[in-house]
């Protein structure tokens, strides 16, 4: 096994719910054991953070307080800025899709490539997608998001995608796969297109990789229902949490292993 193969499972050991959810079994193990005070702190501990994090209003504010801070970029900004190249990273498949009867973009993937596009036709730029098939990938995945991308892009916005990087795996892999390309082209100046949660590992694997970067962030974590349905648990709430965690613990780990 592949040690990055591990990655999505350490991923989802580390975040909740199922960090929480472990917590509370330990608890639970402790409660019917000898030490009950014990276990029933943990356990209230696992399920009040369970709740707290479920909450929208809870990624919104670890959004901006857990992470560095991109604000949008608009096509004058980017054009003033001289970027060569739109650069988007791709972000999962959907791939098994019964309706249209083959692969499609995830959402997230959808959302940075409409976005990409929209940038591309204002300022006149060329598009980069950069995307194979991650580590967490499922087995029934036949195709590259690349793939998926370039088909979407010229039969739904009728845009060709310059730029095709198709077997990475994470986002180091996304700059580090895609360098040669852009650079063989003389491309040295990108605006990159990621979620803004995502964004902050993004721009440093791409600094890394030797280009200039713009960042041009979209699908923010922001307020969408009243502030009382904002600090109720729900899905959305969870999964919006995650995604900001993950990122952290992305930055985290990336530091501790540079040292």
């Amino acid at each position: 096994m592949e040690p990055g193969s591990i990655k999505p499972l350490l991923t989802a050991l580390a975040l909740p719910p199922m960090s929480l959810l472990l917590l509370a079994l330990l608890g639970l193990l402790l409660v019917a054991g000898r030490r009950k005070r014990t276990g029933a702190s943990l356990l209230w501990l696992a399920l009040t953070t369970l709740w707290v994090l479920s909450c929208h209003g809870a990624a919104v504010w670890l959004a901006q307080n857990a992470l560095p801070q991109y604000p949008p970029a608009s096509a004058a900004q980017i054009s003033a800025g001289k970027a060569q190249a739109i650069v988007v990273l791709g972000g999962g498949v959907l791939p098994l899709a019964p309706e249209y009867g083959q692969a499609q973009p995830s959402a997230s993937t959808g959302a940075r490539l409409r976005y990409g596009i929209w940038l591309g036709r204002q300022t006149g730029l060329p598009l980069a997608f950069t995307g194979g098939m991650g580590h967490a990938a499922s087995n029934t995945q036949g195709t590259s998001e690349a793939a998926v991308a370039a088909r979407v892009a010229q039969q739904e916005y009728g845009m060709r995608i310059r730029w095709l990087e198709s077997a990475s795996r994470d986002t180091t892999e996304n700059a580090r796969l895609l360098a040669p390309m852009l650079k063989r082209d003389g491309v040295q100046r990108i605006a990159l297109v990621t979620h803004a949660a995502h964004m902050p590992r993004a721009v440093i694997a791409f600094e890394r990789a030797g280009f200039v970067v713009q960042a041009a962030p979209t699908g923010y974590i922001v307020p969408r229902r009243s502030a009382l349905l904002e600090w109720l648990p729900s899905a959305s709430g969870l999964q919006a949490t995650q995604e900001v965690l993950h990122e952290w613990l992305g930055i985290l780990a990336g530091r501790v292993l540079s040292i």
